[in-house]
């Protein structure tokens, strides 16, 4: 086999025996490093400032695992809501699916939260901290003195820090900023599970960032190993131009040689190890950093820049330009009638809804002469943030009755779910069947917010 394929034989992070290899990434620099700044500094100030947005009194994202609440856009969703999320999840992977199609791991490169806290945010404050890739691998390879100790201690103990108030942030978008502040404010006593919950996340996003790294993105995210099945031939990937650039090497007299001089500045700045003239890989981010490193290089020798670029395969072999495949069309056509459902769905989304079921194991009660009546449990939930008096009416002209067991009404609180039992009392001459269907109308100051069906069980014949 020859040496520049052995990358098929593992990921680029891993050595023959199977042991870890630490990417000393060089700092990058260029045009694409300076974009990807910008965007990172954008997402970074989304992240710090989302969790203290609130509409009508709310967070405007909220993700309350633990209390099965989640707020979206201001709106409470809770698991009864299920229909509404799996279609939402299923919308999702669609899109990801024709982005991917589309343009590969652009997403990765620019947007995840991931690379983006790991390139732009902790490698950084390493190269801050310790200096260059050479400088990092000189001290690594080095004994242990003051100067390597005091160095490593303030590069940890950053990283630390900054892992906590990510942690903070992490937490805030689960339990809501009010809650999160209880915490730093009020007695350790008072929020032990919240308290092990910081230092939990922490002590995650310390070892990622400072240990793990781009093994999160190479081994464990799932994204990276769909693009064998979601990426063709047609898809925009970080791509080396072979064509342009083979046979690689330094320029000999007599020797027709392409642009590629076999600098290794590609394999140098890439965070995860590999190197790109081997064509599209896995541990791919898309992050750019060889294109800046290649354009640098072209530049310098005064010849065009581009040897690296963003393009696809059909681009590089057949100098075509991106197409909108039959395969794009049919994701794409799927993709707007999910997302017609889910708007659907939100549109339609009752803000106070409920459930009613007869009593199980118990038969219909005479009442009086000449009618019968049901007993029914009633579960309902008020998603909104004002408590609700709800009022049972029978609808379609039914004639009867409904009496509740407790009270004389239903107070549902605020963002809250709670139950109540109540009797249907229909007369005889209204029941036509065993099972006679009906339709309940929920009421709030006499406006109709909802309907519910249900059914009375009357007697086996007709009376």
């Amino acid at each position: 086999m020859k040496p520049q394929e052995n990358f098929r034989d593992r990921i680029a992070t891993v050595d023959a025996q199977g042991k870890r290899k630490w990417v000393y990434a060089r700092k990058p620099k260029g045009k694409f490093y300076n974009a990807r700044t910008i965007v990172s500094l954008f997402f970074f100030a989304i992240f710090l400032v989302l969790p203290f947005i609130k509409v009508n009194s709310r967070p405007l994202f909220m993700f309350n695992i633990p209390e099965a609440k989640f707020i979206i856009f201001g709106k409470v969703f809770w698991p009864q809501d299920f229909v509404v999320f799996g279609v939402a999840m299923v919308t999702g992977i669609l899109f990801i699916v024709l982005f991917t199609a589309a343009f590969g791991r652009l997403f990765c490169g620019w947007v995840c939260p991931q690379t983006n806290f790991m390139e732009m945010l902790f490698r950084r404050l390493e190269y801050l901290i310790e200096g260059d890739a050479s400088e990092q691998q000189r001290r690594d390879k080095g004994p242990w003195n003051a100067e390597k100790i005091r160095v490593k201690t303030t590069k940890h103990v950053s990283f630390f820090l900054i892992s906590f108030l990510i942690a903070n942030y992490f937490l805030a978008y689960i339990i809501g900023v009010d809650a999160l502040l209880a915490i730093i404010r009020e007695p350790v006593s008072e929020h032990v599970g919240g308290f092990f919950s910081l230092v939990i996340f922490s002590g995650v996003f310390y070892a990622v960032y400072a240990f793990f790294r781009e093994q999160a993105c190479t081994v464990v995210c799932p994204y990276g190993r769909l693009q064998s099945v979601l990426l063709d031939r047609n898809s925009v990937v970080v791509a080396y131009d072979y064509k342009r650039g083979e046979p690689r090497g330094k320029a000999k007299p007599g020797v027709t040689i392409g642009d590629c001089v076999d600098c290794f500045q590609c394999v140098r700045v890439c965070p995860t190890g590999i190197d790109i003239r081997n064509g599209t890989q896995m541990e791919c981010v898309g992050c750019t950093a060889c294109i800046d490193a290649c354009d640098a290089i072209m530049v310098g020798m005064k010849r065009p820049t581009g040897l690296i670029r963003y393009d696809s395969e059909t681009g590089i072999a057949e100098g075509k330009k991106l197409s909108y495949t039959g395969r794009m069309k049919f994701y794409t056509v799927a993709l707007l009638i999910l997302a017609g459902l889910l708007t659907t769905l939100l549109v339609t989304r009752h803000n106070v809804d409920g459930t009613i079921v007869r009593a199980p194991g118990l038969l219909f009660q005479e009442v009086g002469e000449d009618s019968l009546s049901n007993l029914y449990s009633f579960k309902y939930r008020n998603k909104t943030i004002d408590d609700i008096n709800l009022a049972l009416k029978l609808e379609n002209g039914t004639p009867g009755q409904i009496k509740l067991v407790t009270s004389s009404s239903i107070l549902a609180k605020k963002e809250d779910i709670g139950s109540a039992s109540f009797f249907i009392v229909l007369p005889r001459t209204a029941i036509n069947a065993r099972k006679t269907p009906l339709k309940i109308g929920l009421y709030q100051g006499g406006e109709k917010i909802a309907d519910v069906k249900t059914n009375f069980m009357g007697p086996f014949s007709k009376f």
